[in-house]
């Protein structure tokens, strides 16, 4: 009896510490910024001299090759950040655990992590957004999702880095029309996973056909799908002019080989997380490569400067693992969380909700010369709106190349997403 009542009051005054909150003094000087003076409240995630971030990373699911290169960037930014000192005295920690691309995983691993994290660096994907969102709102758990669909912008806990999926459909489909490859008035075939991943690609993709009378082909397929053959079967009798994806990297992989093989030869554009510089390995699906874009808003592995190259060296020295864009992707995630928590320490509150309260406070993110600008601090708003259009390059580190960007559309300017104030 008495061994239950002592843990009953255990987890009261868990309760209570973090409803309350705790007080501990912020630290002047880091080098990381943030120093802000006095008192500092903190609930869970945060001591005198930590800070905890959490991640549900794919490291053995479908976009194992993307979270693989997500959780470096990642760490290589939080080393970056501790070498420079911390973060309001602190150094960040990292907890990472791996779902395996699957909801029944993340679930628990969700309810593990966040009694010792005050964030979420990194979750990837739709699907395991979908299921944890309504924790994540009661939670108050700022999230960066590797997923960017716009519908959830409706939550401030969804931090999303750069472009959503629908602005990137626009951004895309603007640059096509600019090199003449497609027309007002064309057909858009665009093959879609038949989730918020997919649904947002889908939204860009008719809000810019309304825009010029053009006719979205609609082609839903599940995320296992890696079988292509039959939908660009179903494009070319319908006189197809482009087709866009939001796909796995496998189905991409079908795609570009099936729209080769049946003659169509018609430019394919990609939302982020299509593409895999392991489709290099396949010589076919390389060939077709050739009329595939890839929307993006952050710069190729190692390209953007005198930081991008840093980055690009600390990769190296950490694995043997092939170079790709989520290193980059991930790095530039970091930097935009790094803001969000020194103005959380200058606010005074490293609480949850004061982690969400300051996210919306950051107009401005330095990305060095690695990613788009960003802006948080409309509700509903994507974070950003500008786009590169990489192509495949074989002779590229992480197989990616730009060939326009960073820029906006006229589109994308018009635009106004699903849930944006």
């Amino acid at each position: 009896m008495r061994k239950n009542l002592t843990v009953a009051a255990a987890g009261l005054a868990a309760i209570t510490l973090a409803v309350s909150g705790c007080s501990n003094k912020a630290s002047t000087g880091s080098g990381g910024g943030g120093g802000g003076t006095g008192d500092v409240k903190t609930d869970v995630g945060v001591t005198k001299d930590t800070i905890t971030l959490g991640a549900l990373a794919d490291l053995s699911g479908v976009f194992k090759v993307l979270s693989l290169a997500f959780t470096a960037g990642d760490q290589i930014w939080a080393d970056d950040v501790n070498a420079a000192g911390g973060i309001c005295g602190r150094k960040i920690k990292l907890d990472v655990q791996d779902t395996g691309y699957k909801v029944d995983n993340a679930i628990p691993m969700y309810d593990k992590i966040k009694g010792t994290s005050v964030g979420i660096v990194q979750m990837v994907g739709s699907p395991i957004l979908a299921a944890l969102k309504q924790k994540l709102i009661t939670d108050k758990m700022l999230t960066s999702p590797g997923s960017w669909a716009s519908t959830n912008l409706d939550a401030p806990e969804v931090m999303m880095v750069g472009q959503t999926y629908d602005v990137e459909m626009l951004n895309g489909l603007a640059y096509l029309q600019k090199q003449g490859k497609i027309a007002d008035g064309d057909k858009i075939g665009h093959i879609y996973i038949d989730s918020e991943y997919g649904q947002g690609g889908l939204l860009g993709s008719q809000a810019y056909a309304k825009q010029h009378n053009m006719q979205i082909i609609g082609a839903p397929v599940s995320g296992t799908d890696t079988d292509m053959t039959a939908t660009i079967t179903k494009f070319k009798s319908e006189g197809v002019k482009a087709i866009a994806l939001t796909l796995a990297p496998a189905g991409t992989s079908s795609a570009v080989v099936q729209n080769v093989a049946q003659g169509l030869n018609l430019p394919i554009l990609g939302s982020n997380p299509t593409f895999s510089p392991t489709m290099f390995t396949d010589q076919t699906v390389a060939s077709g490569l050739k009329n595939f874009y890839l929307m993006s808003s952050t710069a190729p592995f190692g390209t953007g400067g005198a930081d991008a190259k840093k980055v690009a060296d600390e990769y190296a020295k950490k694995t043997q693992d092939a170079p790709n864009i989520g290193v980059p992707q991930a790095y530039v995630t970091g930097l935009a969380w790094g803001e969000v928590l020194k103005k959380a320490c200058d606010n005074g509150d490293l609480t949850r909700a004061g982690v969400v309260a300051a996210k919306e406070q950051v107009k401005s993110v330095d990305t060095k010369g690695m990613g788009t600008a960003l802006d948080f601090s409309t509700p509903g708003r994507p974070s950003s709106h500008e786009a590169y259009v990489l192509q495949p390059d074989a002779a590229a580190p992480d197989k990616l190349k730009v060939a326009d960007g960073p820029f906006t559309s006229d589109e994308a300017k018009k635009y106004k997403a699903p849930h944006e104030k």
